[in-house]
């Protein structure tokens, strides 16, 4: 699995190659844990929720780009979700914007669905830095899908609850969740525009690594051949 997850990280860093062994409590003074609040765009609650911010004069909020250090990333990524203890809605801080529209559908499988899970186990403030990052991101990335989001965007939230079940420890659901990202990613490579041309030769391969690695030798050499074919 050690192999599995060196693929996840090269899936969320754009990285051709990355070190697998990172030091989990590695610590900076560039970013820093603050309580916000937050308006549900699904049951209009307005609640608490940490995140993560960088420790700049303007206070902006915490993003991981190429150039952000992975240990930093890892342990921040719990800390850019954000759930809604009462409903379980779930996302980033944009997606509690006041000009997200929720559908009635939407609504009604977040109810269904994430309440149950999410919303009772944050209700109390303090209980919310409990929650596993991983089920944050799964919350995240089924309303993502749900919300009709962009392939690329969905497969990324998803590669996200792989890699938090590094730091958590559960290389069954990491699998699961590597699973549900791979997929998500061939759909993006299937929409115009999403990759470009040299980014859809590596990530062809990259995706062959990772079914691989799942323990899927069809969907790998399936891959493998369509990166050979586009390179």
């Amino acid at each position: 699995m050690r192999v599995l997850r060196g693929v996840v990280l090269r899936l969320l860093f754009h990285e051709s190659e990355v070190p697998i062994d990172l030091s989990w409590l590695e610590t900076t003074p560039m970013t820093t844990l603050k309580w916000i609040d937050l308006r549900c765009p699904v049951c209009e609650s307005v609640f608490e929720s940490m995140a993560a911010s960088s420790n700049d004069e303007a206070g902006h909020d915490y993003t991981i780009d190429p150039g952000t250090p992975m240990s930093m990333a890892v342990a921040m990524l719990p800390f850019l979700v954000h759930v809604c203890r009462r409903c379980g809605y779930t996302g980033a801080v944009s997606d509690f914007g006041d000009d997200v529209e929720i559908t009635n559908d939407v609504r009604a499988r977040v109810w269904a669905e994430l309440a149950p899970q999410l919303g009772t186990s944050v209700r109390i403030p303090w209980l919310a830095l409990t929650v596993a990052g991983s089920d944050k991101y799964d919350g995240a990335a089924r309303i993502a899908e749900w919300r009709g989001g962009d392939a690329r965007h969905v497969a990324e939230l998803w590669v996200r609850a792989a890699w938090c079940c590094v730091d958590e420890d559960d290389v069954e659901a990491e699998r699961y969740y590597a699973r549900h990202a791979a997929r998500w990613f061939a759909k993006a490579l299937d929409v115009y525009g999403e990759f470009d041309d040299d980014e859809r030769t590596t990530m062809a391969y990259r995706l062959g690594e990772l079914w691989l690695r799942i323990g899927d030798t069809r969907q790998a050499n399936a891959w493998f051949e369509r990166a050979g074919r586009s390179s």
